[in-house]
């Protein structure tokens, strides 16, 4: 299969850094379903490589992903849709243990906004522009759109963008928190991929530590948050990489990191 033919593609583009890119660019690079499986097992093959320590997900200079793939969905019965058991799909992405960057230029709507927040870190090119706009269409985000979206923006910025269903603007999303950094669009993928090469230069098992406990937070109390931070950081002090990292510290060195 050509990477014409292809709806993911894997890039090493540099030592400890993958890219994930979206390659459907004539339907704006909308989720089929062979995208989605094709997602899943990039990610998948990505999460269990351990010379990866920083994942970057991206689409084109047009778009990111404009949405689900609407031939898919206009005849699909609530069986049918039930069981493509898509959440299986969209879990080898959210669950990857690396960090993930999306750097998204032009539409990321819909499934496409979904897809990108299930990411660590979101870098927008200043004219991209983001939404939910399934209520448009008669049906409502199924992949994160209420619920993610909730816990980034709040409860009142979720229900506007969720209930009128029209896309935002960059640096309105970068104002309520929806996306880590705004730069401008001819950046987005460089800026995306500097952000991975210094993670991938980072100690892993602090890393993932680090990402772990934030995730995990966010759907516990707060005490439990700082237990699950507290434990964390303990462990970390059996690992090489600490005493590595402290002794080139001290030694004023560059540190080697080995993910032990």
């Amino acid at each position: 299969m050509s990477d014409a033919e292809t709806p993911v593609l894997i890039e090493r583009p540099m030592d400890g850094v993958a890219v994930v890119r979206l390659n459907r660019p004539k339907a704006r690079n909308a989720l089929n379903m062979a995208t989605r499986r094709g997602l899943a097992e990039a990610f998948t093959t990505l999460s269990d490589d351990p010379g990866v320590r920083a994942i970057v997900l991206t689409g084109n200079e047009e778009s990111f992903a404009a949405g689900a793939d609407l031939k898919e969905f206009i005849d699909a019965d609530p069986v049918e849709v039930a069981r493509r058991r898509v959440e299986r799909l969209w879990a080898a992405v959210a669950n990857t243990p690396q960090p993930v960057i999306a750097a998204v230029n032009g539409f990321a709507l819909g499934g496409g906004l979904e897809l990108a927040m299930m990411a660590d870190i979101i870098v927008a090119g200043e004219s991209a522009q983001l939404g939910q706009p399934e209520v448009r269409v008669g049906i409502m985000p199924g992949a994160g759109g209420t619920q993610r979206l909730t816990r980034a923006v709040g409860k009142f910025h979720a229900m506007r963008i969720c209930l009128l269903g029209k896309p935002i603007s960059a640096p309105e999303a970068y104002q309520i928190g929806l996306v880590s950094q705004v730069v401008a669009d001819a950046e987005v993928f460089e800026t995306a991929l500097g952000m991975a090469k210094s993670i991938a230069g980072l100690p892993p098992l602090a890393v993932t530590a680090t990402k772990e406990a934030i995730l995990h937070s966010e759907n516990s109390s707060l005490e439990a948050g700082l237990t699950l931070e507290r434990k964390a950081l303990q462990v970390l002090f059996a690992s090489k990489d600490k005493h590595e990292g402290m002794a080139a510290f001290f030694e004023k060195r560059r540190p080697d990191f080995t993910g032990e």
